[in-house]
This record gives structure tokens, C-alpha cells and sequence, in this order.
């Protein structure tokens, strides 16, 4: 799999985001929903990116700067004929690097407590992420889970 930075004008992934955030919506309370959009992934502080297997879509991931030594993980997502092919592994692998490589210490991630995310968080925990308290600027909240780990 190809690993790019960026793309986010590319249509393909855009329709893909559009539907995590609608697949986000429709799964989560929208009070706890900490998506991110197109736009808002273009925001300083935010690197993008998206993995291509022949050309063709297959997720995305973003990594956005919290200060000098912690980063978010954000929005990953793969395409629904990707799962349980170990694209959200390489993905994860991409970012874990990448957040190494830019010198931050520790990564975190919000996600769902719903079932709809039991896979991700059971990738998480597979990495080593570990359950904390929230992190930044989220509160408590009965609908969101939080991880993080030390790298």
C-alpha cells in the first residue's frame, strides 16, 4: 500500500470523510462527535493521509499537534472492502513513525464507546494505547473513550 500525505482535494477522499462524518452522526450522540471535515482537516497543525492500494482508495488518517510532545490521532477510516486486510494497521504504523519522526513523545486518540468501535479500539489496544482520562481540551463523557500511548 501506498501512503500519501495530503490529498485532500482529491474526490475519492472526500466522498470517503463525507461518509465517516455521516457514518459518525448516525452512530454516535452528535454532542460527542469530534470528527474532523475536509476543511478542517486542512487546518494548521493537521498532516493528512491517505492510503491507495493500485490507485484506489482504502482510508485515511490524520495526526494533529497538540503542543511540542503529544499529537492526536484523528478521523482514521478505511473503505469497507478493506477491513480485516490489516489497512488499518499499516496506516496506523504510517502515523505512529510519523509522529515519531516529528519528535512527539505521546499520541492519544478519542473514539466511541459504542460497538460500532470496538475494532478500532481493539486495534489501539493491540499498538499498546492504553485508556486515560481526556486529554486536551475534551471533557468527560459517557459516549467517548480515550487512549493514549507513550512512544
Amino acid at each position: 500500500m501506498e501512503i500519501r500525505q495530503g490529498n485532500l482535494d482529491d474526490q475519492a477522499v472526500i466522498k470517503l470523510i463525507d461518509e465517516h462524518i455521516a457514518e459518525m452522526y448516525a452512530v454516535t450522540d452528535p454532542q460527542s462527535v469530534h470528527s474532523l471535515d475536509a476543511n478542517q482537516l486542512k487546518a494548521p497543525g493537521v498532516t493528512f493521509f491517505s492510503g491507495w492500494l493500485d490507485n484506489e482508495l482504502m482510508g485515511f488518517a490524520a495526526i494533529k499537534q497538540l503542543d511540542a510532545t503529544h499529537a492526536e490521532l484523528k478521523s482514521m477510516r478505511t473503505v469497507s472492502k478493506a477491513r480485516k486486510l490489516g489497512i488499518g494497521s499499516q496506516m496506523l504504523e504510517h502515523l505512529l513513525a510519523f509522529a515519531k519522526q516529528q519528535g512527539f513523545n505521546r499520541i492519544s486518540i478519542e473514539t466511541g464507546v459504542e460497538e460500532h468501535f470496538l475494532a478500532a479500539r481493539k486495534l489501539y489496544e493491540k499498538y499498546g494505547f492504553e485508556y486515560c482520562a481526556p486529554f486536551a481540551n475534551y471533557a468527560a463523557d459517557p459516549n467517548c473513550k480515550f487512549m493514549t500511548l507513550a512512544i
